[in-house]
C-alpha cells in the first residue's frame, strides 16, 4: 500500500491549510489519483490495522439499500452513529440511492404521477453482462434533490465500471476524502465491491482507480500519520468470496486471508 503512503506524504509536503465544516482545520490538496491492482493482492492498509469486518459489513449494508444504523451496522462500526437521529435513521444516503433511486412516472390515464425506484447496482450488473463496452456503467449517490434529506451528503459520490480483456476495473470519484480515517475504509470497501461485481460477472477483478477531490488531513491526525509513514508496508492479503448470487453474499461468505498489519492507530472523528 505504498500508494496510500504516497498520498499522505504528498499532502503533508504540498497541502494548504484550510478551515473546514467541523472547525478542526485541515491540510488539503485538490485533485489526486491513485491506482490499486487487485491482481497483486487485496488493497487494505498493512501499516496499521484496518477493521475489515467493519468495512465488509458497511458495504453489505449499502448493498441492501439500508439507511438505518440499527439494520445490522451499529454493532460492528460506530462510524455512522454521530450522524444518525434518535431512531438510527440517516435519510436517503448511499444504499438508498444505489438500490432505490426515486423516479416519478406519469400515468396518462389517471393524470397523476407514481413513484418508482431504480436499482442502479442491478442495472450496472446487467450492463456489464450484456454490453461490457458501454461507457455508461455508472452508479451515483449524488442525488441533488435528496441531499437536504441526508444526514451527510455523499463523500464517495459516484463510480464507473470498465471491462477489458476479461478484467473488470472500477473508478470512484470521491469529492471529500478524510485521508486518515475514511480513505482506508473507502479503498478496501470499493475493492471489495469490485471483487464482488467481478465474481458475479465472471470477470477478473482488476484495477481500482481512486480519484479524490478535496483530499485532506485533519490537523489532529497529522502526528498519527507521521508515525504511520515510518512503518514498512507488508505483503498484501487475498480476498475470497463464495460462489453465490451477488445479493445473497453475506459477511460469512467473504474471507480475507494472509492479512499482516502493524498496530492500530486511533484517530478522532471530526463531526
Amino acid at each position: 500500500m505504498k500508494q496510500y503512503l504516497g498520498l499522505v506524504k504528498y499532502i503533508l509536503d504540498h497541502g494548504e491549510r484550510k478551515e473546514d465544516r467541523t472547525g478542526t482545520g485541515t491540510v488539503s490538496v485538490f485533485g489526486y489519483q491513485a491506482k490499486y491492482d487487485l491482481r497483486e493482492g487485496f488493497p487494505i492498509l498493512t501499516t496499521k490495522k484496518v477493521l475489515f469486518e467493519a468495512v465488509a459489513r458497511e458495504l453489505l449494508w449499502f448493498l441492501k439499500g439500508s439507511t438505518n444504523i440499527n439494520d445490522g451496522l451499529k454493532e460492528y462500526t460506530p462510524i455512522w452513529n454521530a450522524w444518525a437521529d434518535a431512531q438510527g435513521e440517516l435519510g436517503p444516503v448511499y444504499g438508498y440511492q444505489w438500490r432505490r433511486w426515486e423516479k416519478f412516472t406519469r400515468d396518462e390515464r389517471a393524470q397523476t404521477y407514481r413513484k418508482e425506484h431504480i436499482d442502479q447496482i442491478q442495472n450496472a450488473i446487467n450492463l456489464i453482462k450484456t454490453n461490457p463496452d458501454s461507457r455508461r456503467i455508472i452508479v451515483s449517490a449524488w442525488n441533488v434533490a435528496d441531499i437536504g434529506r441526508m444526514a451527510l451528503p455523499p463523500c464517495h459520490a459516484f463510480f464507473q465500471f470498465y471491462v477489458s480483456r476479461g478484467r473488470l476495473d472500477c473508478q470512484l470519484y470521491q469529492r471529500s476524502a478524510d485521508v486518515a480515517l475514511g480513505v482506508p475504509f473507502n479503498i478496501a470497501g470499493y475493492a471489495l465491491l469490485l471483487a464482488m461485481m467481478a465474481r458475479e460477472c465472471n470477470l477478473v477483478p482488476g484495477i481500482f482507480v481512486h480519484t479524490l477531490g478535496d483530499a485532506h488531513i485533519y490537523l489532529n491526525h497529522v502526528e498519527g500519520l507521521k508515525e504511520q509513514l515510518q512503518r514498512v508496508p507488508k505483503p498484501l492479503p487475498r480476498i475470497k468470496i463464495a460462489q453465490k448470487p451477488f445479493f445473497q453474499v453475506a459477511f460469512e461468505d467473504i474471507e480475507l486471508t494472509g492479512y499482516q498489519h502493524d498496530a492500530f492507530i486511533k484517530f478522532p472523528i471530526a463531526v
